[in-house]
């Protein structure tokens, strides 16, 4: 599905169902390989160059004199586009205070997931797990991980069927599995850090310790779950979100996908542009296009811009003005850091 919206010739499945982002983040896998992970930028004179050297070279005008003074040099975030033709691990991410426990890191993993689409697989609809069902304790949990009962670990979660739009906040604690047909963006905080209960992959390849509890041991891994067994009802009232759009002059749209009153960790918005649209604020940001075709206009330069491209617009960039050049509405995600 990514290859497919980036209009690539013969998109196929692939064991590599992520594509990162605007990311300063090296990955955590199996097979490590140095950089992996880190994005490469293409800049205006054709040569190619990692974001993380950009971003040393001129921190303040990449990410701005406030955020550089209060998060250093790294973006705070990570974005990603995630196509899921197999039903993903069922994991959890530590919060914040976990994180500085037992990582020593100021930033935990809570996530948010914006649905593109998604496909049917094997004849079942796209949907994700989340959230422990009512009357399930660490005793359970533990005694489904001990005995790698993966029918009883799906079945303590409660399953949610997923549509184009909808937008879920994936808080650090919580237990989630994304599964097959998926097709989304995911903006987060800039860790790696994932702890996995399920001690085989979908190929049947066994999970180093490691990759399952991430050094802490199995023990404190099995402490990071939030164990609070809300009703699926309750579960989707918390974490499904309902945002309201904003119609500005000129009939463009912005929707506040994820708000600084959902989270503290980062921000995400839909524009949606039948004509033209002012983007003036001064926080640096990655823009995704989500479908469409138009130019980016700055100070006289045009950029093209189209379905599946990916930009990062510097702090120092000011204002750029968004323009359509489409049959259909131009629509475009905007990923920001937390402030």
């Amino acid at each position: 599905m990514i290859e497919l919206w980036q209009g690539l010739e013969n998109p196929a499945d692939n064991d590599k169902p992520e594509e990162w982002l605007a990311s300063v983040v090296e990955a955590r896998n199996k097979n490590y390989i140095p950089g992996e992970g880190l994005s490469t930028v293409l800049l205006p004179d054709g040569r190619i160059e990692k974001l993380t050297n950009l971003i040393k070279a001129d921190s303040q005008g990449f990410l701005g004199k406030e955020h550089v003074a209060k998060y250093g040099i790294h973006t705070a975030v990570l974005t990603k586009v995630l196509d899921a033709a197999v039903r993903l691990s069922i994991q959890v991410h530590p919060t914040k205070a976990y994180a500085r426990e037992y990582f020593n890191s100021e930033y935990g993993k809570t996530e948010a997931w914006y649905i593109m689409g998604g496909r049917e697989i094997n004849g079942e609809p796209p949907y994700v797990l989340a959230g422990f069902k009512p009357g399930v304790t660490r005793e359970q949990w533990k005694k489904y991980f001990d005995a790698q009962d993966i029918d009883g670990m799906i079945n303590a979660l409660h399953k949610f069927e997923v549509k184009p739009g909808e937008v879920f906040l994936i808080e650090g604690g919580l237990p989630h599995a994304i599964g097959s047909g998926c097709f989304l963006i995911e903006i987060q905080e800039p860790t790696d850090y994932t702890m996995r209960v399920e001690r085989k992959t979908f190929d049947g390849s066994t999970l180093p310790d490691m990759l399952c509890h991430q050094g802490v041991g199995f023990d404190a891994m099995l402490d990071c779950f939030t164990y609070e067994g809300l009703s699926k009802e309750e579960t989707f009232k918390k974490y499904a979100k309902q945002p309201e759009p904003i119609v500005f002059e000129g009939g463009a749209t912005v929707i506040n996908l994820i708000s600084d009153a959902d989270t503290a960790c980062f921000r995400m918005d839909k524009l949606i542009i039948p004509d033209t649209y002012q983007l003036d604020d001064d926080s640096f940001k990655t823009l995704i296009v989500l479908a469409g075709e138009g130019w980016f206009v700055h100070e006289g330069e045009t950029i093209e811009v189209k379905q599946g491209d990916t930009y990062f617009l510097p702090s120092d960039v000011g204002e750029v003005r968004i323009e359509n050049n489409g049959a259909d509405d131009l629509e475009i995600i905007a990923c920001y850091p937390p402030k």
